[in-house]
């Protein structure tokens, strides 16, 4: 399939998820496909266990074409994966998911959409029923409420996993660890308009939470600090013509 041709690329991070990786292909195909041409790029980041292996079988039993399977070399952390993926992506434009299965890919084609007909340059997803522990909703409520203060932006979710983002803004924004929780801010931060949308959350189809309160709180505190910095020094050219 020519590049051209592609209607969006879809990249979604692996870390040991062999107990979810095939359901998780079974549905993004049967509820991408029908929504393409697109291209799913699954991004390993150094799994320990048989995922990999799962996602081969998939694609040769099931003759998935569309699906593209990105190794990387070592565990480098979920913002590398996705970023792995968005550089070898096609598509002019990026959707996201985790690899968990608790974000719903049938929230992607209404997210699309409103890209394709130009009322945004991305939608990201909110979590409004959020499947998970009163722990981890509550510590996510004051994450965003500090996130937003201290990067000037507001944003109602900035964890959740399913966003749609026009490709550019991804290539030039910074690269950090843990970028991808600040997309909706660094897309803002660089002219772009952001639209927020109310997205379904599933409980875990199995294994665990790889995030919790203890790996995520002082990380997520200096990279909003961070941000400011960011804010303050981003390049904002662009080029309008060769002469």
């Amino acid at each position: 399939m020519a590049d051209g041709d592609l209607r969006f690329s879809l990249v979604i991070p692996i870390y040991n998820e062999e107990e979810t990786v095939e359901t998780m292909l079974a549905e993004v195909e049967e509820v991408l496909v029908p929504h393409g041409p697109f291209e799913a790029l699954f991004v390993d980041d150094g799994s320990k266990d048989a995922s990999v292996e799962k996602m081969r079988a998939f694609k040769v039993e099931r003759n998935a074409d569309w699906l593209r399977i990105v190794r990387l070399v070592a565990n480098a952390g979920q913002s590398a994966a996705v970023m792995a993926g968005v550089e070898q992506a096609r598509g002019p434009i990026i959707a996201t998911l985790d690899g968990d299965m608790q974000n719903d890919p049938r929230d992607i084609p209404s997210m699309l959409e409103r890209v394709e007909s130009g009322e945004c340059d991305a939608v990201v997803g909110v979590r409004a029923k959020r499947q998970d522990t009163l722990t981890r909703r509550m510590s996510s409520r004051v994450g965003n409420g500090v996130r937003n203060f201290l990067t000037g932006d507001k944003v109602k979710d900035a964890a959740c996993g399913i966003k749609v983002i026009r490709r550019p803004y991804f290539v030039r924004a910074p690269r950090f660890v843990g970028m991808h929780r600040f997309m909706a801010t660094l897309v803002r931060y660089l002219g772009g308009k952001v639209v927020e949308q109310d997205v379904n959350h599933r409980q875990r189809f199995a294994g665990t939470a790889k995030y919790g309160i203890g790996n995520r709180m002082w990380k997520g505190l200096r990279d909003c600090f961070a941000m400011r910095w960011v804010r303050a020094r981003l390049l904002m050219h662009e080029v309008k013509e060769e002469l």
